[in-house]
């Protein structure tokens, strides 16, 4: 493995095109982005699924401009190896090319990002142009894109038929020509993946989308297993950092009523 420096935008192609594959997670504070960084992740996304994850939301569609500036900014303050892109939140695009740029020029210039990430297709087209005129590089997001739920019913894999895998493949191609540097694939089947990622030459970030993408995501939260509900089938757990909490706090909570709690070791003369 090639040992890289800051990782910028053309680092991320630079491993796409010499076959390394990219690291990615989602997270959304200061310590976890330290360990991320001295880990050697290659990137770090502020996602929108914070609402669910840190502010318990039932999906991401509460999630603000502010929430996501407010977390990037502790982010930036643990990190600085990582590419550190910005999530666009619900409504912080899609009701006019002015307060789309408006918004992601905030992620970069207050949230210290250095990236946005956008959902959609063929109709983002126009907003990712008007983001990189003004010099912020955009990932796109295809799949399944958790702003458009409603229109989903729900978290399902998508392109799984024959005219949505068509449409996919052509919304990639379409973006990549718009000028995006990457694009998130989210829970589609792993042949159509595939095919998108041999087709575009900028890099794919798969979630849930097999391991023929150029490189991965996946939330911290999940990864550590903190998150309390139930994961998605892509989702693997390398820890439960949830038990470690639970039996601290129980044996704190246990050691206070007994009077254990602080003892001499604990306390000032």
């Amino acid at each position: 493995m090639v040992v890289r420096n800051k990782i910028t935008i053309k680092e991320f192609q630079k491993m796409k095109d010499e076959g390394e594959k990219i690291t990615m997670i989602s997270a959304y504070t200061f310590p976890i982005a330290r360990i991320l960084d001295e880990v050697g992740i290659d990137s770090i996304l502020v996602g929108d699924s914070l609402g669910m994850t840190v502010l318990g939301y039932e999906n991401t569609l509460e999630v603000t401009v502010e929430d996501i500036i407010r977390h990037s900014q502790a982010v930036s303050r643990g990190s600085k190896r990582s590419l550190i892109i910005g999530d666009m939140p619900f409504l912080s695009f899609g009701v006019s090319i002015k307060e789309t740029t408006i918004n992601a020029g905030r992620l970069v210039k207050e949230g210290r990002c250095e990236a946005v990430k956008l959902e959609g297709g063929r109709e983002r087209i126009e907003d990712v142009k008007a983001i990189k005129a003004i010099g912020i590089p955009v990932l796109g997001h295809i799949g399944l894109t958790p702003t458009y739920i409603n229109m989903f019913g729900g978290f399902k894999v998508q392109g799984k038929e024959e005219a949505a895998a068509k449409r996919l493949i052509e919304d990639a191609k379409m973006l990549e020509e718009a000028g995006i540097f990457g694009v998130v694939l989210e829970s589609i089947p792993w042949k159509l993946a595939k095919e998108i990622s041999e087709n575009l030459s900028i890099p794919t970030i798969g979630i849930g989308a097999g391991e023929f993408c150029d490189g991965q995501v996946l939330v911290v939260d999940d990864l550590i297993g903190l998150t309390p509900i139930l994961k998605p089938k892509f989702v693997k757990k390398y820890s439960n950092v949830q038990e470690v909490i639970r039996k601290s706090v129980q044996e704190y909570n246990k050691e206070v009523k007994e009077g254990v709690f602080p003892s001499e070791d604990q306390r000032y003369d």
